[in-house]
């Protein structure tokens, strides 16, 4: 139900974008610790399994060792699609034995995609294509890799919900964008980050220094 790409731009920020037929996916899939890495549970979600991704990059492991010790032994696995990637660019992959439809991944320096009730594998091939060959801030390079995606035959079934999210040098989400339930989720979400790119640096320096913060542009606020 779900494809998804997981992705560094080599100079500590760490993104994801993920797209789906169900409802509210970035809820459930997106797990981003700034300074750590990212990671995503997908297929039949269980997103415990993110934020033990997440810990075990914590604690010191690369990707693939932080996969290997959050499977390993694990009840239901089978049942998970996962994929987590470091700061260093290295990322991993686990798909069980039980994810749904056509299911496929890829792992390439820096990039991580993973899909399920795919249209084919040529959709994951495509995600990551399309991030390697994006240009300009993360987000973008993102977006274009879910837009490539479903140039190439999307879903099985029609997609309704999309979101994106990367981390920097703070400890909260820089973006933060969702679609819930549209009929056109992925050309929303271009929408969003086409108004919110623009002003992301702006609401940092308000958190951080009130005092050198440029107007919201608003009535009222001069």
């Amino acid at each position: 139900m779900t494809f998804s790409v997981l992705a560094t731009d080599g100079d500590g920020a760490v993104g994801m974008a993920v797209t789906s037929s169900s409802p509210a996916v970035a809820a459930r899939c997106i797990h981003l610790r700034a300074g750590v890495g990212g990671a995503s549970s997908q297929n039949i979600t269980d997103p415990r399994l993110g934020t033990d991704l997440l810990d075990a990059l914590g604690a010191g492991l690369g990707a693939r060792a932080a996969m290997e010790r959050v499977v390993t032994g694990r009840e239901l696995i089978d049942h998970r699609q996962l994929t987590v990637l470091d700061l260093r660019g290295e990322g991993a992959v686990f798909t069980g034995t039980g994810a749904l439809g056509t299911h496929h991944d890829k792992v390439a320096p820096g990039v991580v995609a993973a899909g399920n009730l795919l249209a084919g594998p040529q959709v994951i091939d495509s995600v990551v294509a399309g991030f390697l060959a994006a240009s300009g801030e993360l987000e973008e390079r993102l977006l274009a890799a879910l837009e490539a995606g479903l140039a190439a035959g999307g879903e099985a079934g029609p997609l309704r919900s999309a979101g994106l999210a990367v981390v920097r040098d703070v400890p909260w989400r820089v973006t933060d964008l969702r679609v819930d339930w549209s009929e056109n989720p992925i050309g929303e979400l271009r929408q969003l980050l086409d108004v919110w790119l623009p002003q992301r640096d702006d609401y940092v320096t308000r958190a951080l220094n009130p005092a050198a913060a440029p107007s919201y542009g608003v009535p009222g606020d001069e």
